[in-house]
């Protein structure tokens, strides 16, 4: 009979005697099957939190605004995109399912952006969290992503904090959601 330990050996994770994320996802591509990673509703709550519910109006109505003077166009849970303009205003029912699809893309891409990398949930969660406040492109080309795929968790943990910028300057509320997004990296945030 093969341990447990064999196994993890075998397919290339810490041969530690523990079923975790990564065992498992290891296991699950060795024997060619796909994985699609979900972000835990502790991020989603996280990200919501964080993004939160911005420039709400007396109506209960909420209104398009700039975070900050060299951002572009938010409303509701952080969303932006070319339809996201000033003077726009959605219901909170709208800023809900902007928010739930648009994450959930996030989501996808941040997963096929990984591939077969051996990912556990919070190290997924918190490259969700970072993307979708930075976006695709600077993630795909990231140095995080690159160390996180060599393997190189805690070189990739350490990425999270060059993330606190905008035009160049130094954001506290960013600061503070990168350490936070380190800590889920590192399995550490509950």
């Amino acid at each position: 009979m093969t341990t447990l330990r064999e196994i993890q050996a075998r397919v290339g994770v810490a041969a530690d005697g523990v079923i975790g994320p990564k065992t498992l996802d290891a296991i699950a591509v060795a024997l060619g099957m796909s994985v699609t990673r979900r972000p835990s509703a502790t991020i989603t709550s996280f990200v919501r939190k964080t993004e939160a519910l911005e420039k709400k109006r007396g109506d209960g109505r909420v209104e398009a605004y700039l975070p900050t003077a060299d951002d572009v166009p938010t409303i509701g849970y952080g969303s932006t995109g070319p339809d996201i303009t000033m003077g726009l205003i959605w219901t909170v029912e709208q800023c809900e399912a902007r928010f739930a699809a648009q994450f959930a893309q996030f989501a996808s891409a941040v997963d096929d952006l990984l591939g077969a990398a051996p990912t556990s949930q919070g190290q997924f969660d918190a490259m969700v969290s970072l993307t979708y406040n930075i976006g695709v492109k600077a993630f795909r080309e990231s140095t995080l992503r690159r160390l996180h795929l060599e393997g190189d968790y805690a070189g990739a943990r350490g990425q999270f904090a060059r993330w606190n910028k905008q035009a160049g300057k130094v954001l506290n509320g960013l600061t503070i959601r990168r350490a936070a997004e380190a800590e889920f990296y590192a399995g550490a945030a509950a």
